[in-house]
């Protein structure tokens, strides 16, 4: 089969190794990909959904799987059904649960989906005010697409102060920070759960631990991640039972009630408390590095999921009895400024992880840096601390000059 993989990060390499692992025989195509799957299919400098479309057109596509968010929110999934081209993600108003934190968080108020107390503001000034009499911490958001990086805790009024003037005055993040959501603060536990939607229902996968900030003992800013850990160690059964009543099942409804519903990926972005679980947000995709840890784990062919989604069919996941973790290497300066074309060296010194790159091209013979989060390790084993071991030890012979990680990834 045909497939082309929307993006050129660490979750696309993920997806792309799954399905080269799977027993169907397929013929990968990248739109545009980075040094891992250079080796495992083509890599295509397309630009724009009319180009990517038109590739699919001509190539005869049979299935195209979109990695980012940003393609979903501007519509691929309906331009590419409109040719007759088969396509997994969601369509553009479902996207918006992820582009748009507001109309995230008036979706969860509307239909009952547990989540933090929260306000949506367009006014700078209103913003502000609001501010006065509340406790803190507290968290403000930006309402649009930021990279996993517009989400700010506040320990004070004067922090809080200094993220509205950053978001709305100074638009760090462009018009995506120009309307803001500022959200009570939650104390307790994150975690991820991924499911698969078939239009009419959704499966959820077993729950991931990620880490978000960019230093050890979770200091620092945020980061798109910087590993990941499956299953997560913390989230029990019980926690489980609460997510399905409490979110699940509401966000189900939901999105049959709004005339939502799609074939994809969502994401439920986790908090557990000593109140119960809460959702913090949706993605509508598959999250990064948590991918990178899960699939590894799943004992299902990711072609046949997939593909009985699409028809509308139930599925049944499986995922085997062992333990994944996922280390993220970075260029220093990550999550601000970095510097790419770096050389990376010692591949061929990693010995019990498997690699998959993400912001790594390949220049003739030389690998070179080209992001922020350069390099996924990532390793199975029966036990967490097992299969820690491993990616850290891997971790010591793969070089560039001011790569960083973070020490205590599955530090249990």
């Amino acid at each position: 089969m045909r497939v082309l993989i929307v993006g050129n990060g660490g979750r696309e390499s993920a997806i792309a190794d799954k399905l080269m692992a799977d027993s169907r025989p397929v013929e990968l195509y990248f739109a545009n990909g980075n040094a891992t799957t250079e080796k495992l299919g083509k890599n295509l400098n397309l630009s724009g959904i009319k180009e990517i479309k038109e590739f699919a057109l001509k190539e005869e596509i049979e299935l195209t799987i979109i990695g980012p968010e940003a393609p979903l929110v501007d519509g691929i999934v309906e331009s590419f059904q409109e040719a007759g081209l088969k396509i997994f993600g969601a369509k553009s108003r479902a996207a918006k649960l992820e582009g748009s934190k507001s109309f995230a968080k008036k979706f969860m108020q509307t239909h009952g989906v547990k989540t933090a107390t929260a306000k949506v503001f367009d006014s700078y000034n209103e913003a502000l005010d609001y501010l006065n009499g509340k406790n803190f911490p507290l968290v403000i958001k930006a309402s649009g697409l930021a990279g996993g990086k517009g989400v700010v805790i506040c320990d004070s009024k004067e922090t809080a102060q200094a993220t509205l003037h950053s978001f709305m005055i100074d638009r760090i993040y462009g018009d995506s920070g120009i309307q803001v959501v500022i959200e009570d603060y939650l104390i307790g536990f994150e975690a991820s759960i991924i499911a698969f939607s078939n239009g009419k229902k959704l499966f959820p996968c077993i729950a991931v631990k990620d880490y978000k900030k960019v230093g050890n003992g979770d200091k620092g800013l945020n980061t798109g991640g910087m590993g990941s850990v499956a299953p997560s160690p913390e989230f029990t059964p019980e926690h489980f039972q609460d997510f399905e009543k409490n979110i699940l099942t509401p966000t189900l409804n939901g999105l049959n009630e709004e005339h939502l519903g799609f074939t994809g990926f969502i994401f439920f972005g986790l908090m557990v408390t000593k109140d119960g679980t809460y959702l913090l947000e949706y993605n509508m995709r598959l999250g990064d590095p948590e991918t990178q840890s899960l699939l590894p784990l799943l004992n299902n062919e990711l072609l046949d999921v997939i593909e009985d989604c699409l028809e509308g069919k139930d599925i049944k996941l499986s995922f085997k009895d062992e333990k994944a973790v996922c280390l993220v290497m970075c260029s220093g300066g990550y999550p601000g400024t970095i510097q790419t074309g770096i050389e990376i060296t010692g591949i061929e010194k990693v010995k019990h992880s498997k690699i998959l790159f993400a912001g790594a091209q390949y220049s003739g013979d030389r690998l070179l840096t080209s992001g922020g989060r350069v390099v996924n390790l990532v390793a199975t084993g029966n036990t967490y601390e097992e299969a820690r071991e491993k990616v850290y030890k891997d971790a010591i012979p793969l070089n560039f000059d001011y790569a960083f990680y973070r020490e205590d990834i599955a530090q249990f």
